[in-house]
């Protein structure tokens, strides 16, 4: 007898729809509003990354190789053994699905610290995973990082632990003696690092790799680099661990052209330091200038967003995206949580958009400025 398409699907992952960023298609349907969402850089790439991109576009009608010099580019700039510790992928999103990919099995667990990036949820249920959220705590009007709760969420299921770093959405950093124990116990941990250049790689994790071969860090181009539409990400971890992590790898996974705009821009060490330089004065003015909002918190960023707390002003985040939106801007909502549905938050953008929207936000609570 024949069986309906619907009888074929993996138990786990029926209903499981497409992942679609209505901010972001909203953006491009509508090029005229203001993109301060979508944790995208509003610097485009520089002269010398296009010129890259436009001697290796002459070439794509051949295969790309495995990316051994911008593995190793990666490697020198972070100070491990080579690119043998170095794997590339599109975009990290792709990274994080070739990790899991490689250890997860049904009813396995994957501990993450909430509020955090999707990605980690969408990737792990798809291979059939239990998602353990622990919460971040939220004290004196500051998310902060609970990492007893995270290791006692630990179980002899738990296969993956996945810890951002700063933390998206929050923007914080957890202090880093808390990060070995975790190593410690052999459980592959994924630390996140899309955000770390914003801060400096003197905050990273990635000494653990050398000396725990459970440890993976995680980077994207999409953030400090400002290339998320080149989609180029990497993961850094032992020797030994990648060879294996590597099979879950596609053949040709990364582009020509995205690999060699990687490389030009890790060579642009100025651009880097522009962008840095530029994303951090304007993290600082907007916190500065909003701090006056009474009832209005906001969580201290060493990232390229802002998470702000609205609820005690007595209107919501999503009164306060309506509104901004009036104004031809962009922002990104937040679930009701902490009691709270006040949380938004927003993108850096142009100094233009960072002023436009601390005006709108300076109106809309009813500011003076």
């Amino acid at each position: 007898m024949t069986k309906n398409i619907e009888e074929y699907y993996a138990p786990w992952v029926k209903g499981i729809p497409m992942y679609i960023s209505e901010h972001i298609e909203l953006a491009w349907r509508k090029p005229e509003l203001h993109r301060m969402m979508s944790n995208e850089n509003p610097v485009p790439p520089s002269d010398k990354v296009l010129e890259a991109m436009f001697k290796y576009a002459k070439m794509t009608n051949r295969y790309p190789d495995q990316g051994l010099v911008v593995r190793s580019k990666i490697a020198e700039i972070n100070g491990v053994a080579g690119p043998q510790n170095v794997m590339i992928g599109n975009g990290s999103s792709e990274v994080y699905d070739n990790i899991f990919r490689m250890f997860l099995e049904p009813g396995d667990e994957v501990i993450q610290h909430t509020p955090c990036f999707g990605i980690y949820g969408l990737r792990g249920t798809l291979l059939g995973a239990k998602m353990v959220s622990v919460p971040m705590l939220y004290e004196d009007h500051k998310l902060k990082f609970d990492h007893d709760g995270l290791m006692k969420a630990v179980t002899d299921k738990t296969k993956i632990i996945v810890i951002p770093n700063p933390n998206n959405p929050s923007g914080n950093f957890m202090d880093p003696q808390h990060f070995e124990p975790f190593a410690k116990l052999g459980i592959p941990l994924v630390v996140d690092e899309a955000y770390i250049e914003y801060a400096g790689l003197g905050m990273s994790q990635v000494e653990l790799t050398k000396k725990y071969k459970n440890v993976f860090v995680t980077r994207t181009m999409s953030k400090a680099y400002g290339l998320a539409g080149m989609r180029f990400g990497y993961t850094i971890a032992h020797e030994d661990t990648l060879k294996q992590v590597a099979g879950s790898l596609l053949p040709w996974n990364v582009g020509t052209i995205p690999m060699w705009a990687a490389l030009a821009a890790f060579e642009d060490t100025e651009g880097l330091a522009e962008r840095v330089k530029f994303n951090n004065d304007a993290v600082d003015y907007i916190s500065e200038a909003l701090s006056v909002i009474p009832g209005f918190y906001v969580m201290q960023s060493k990232a390229n967003y802002i998470l702000f707390d609205c609820g005690e002003t007595g209107k919501t985040g999503k009164q306060a995206l309506e509104y901004a939106e009036t104004k031809g801007i962009i922002l990104r909502g937040e679930s009701k949580k902490y009691g709270s549905d006040g949380w938004f938050r927003v993108t850096i953008g142009s100094k233009e958009e960072n002023e436009l929207f601390v005006n709108t936000m300076l109106e809309f609570f009813g500011v003076k400025k």
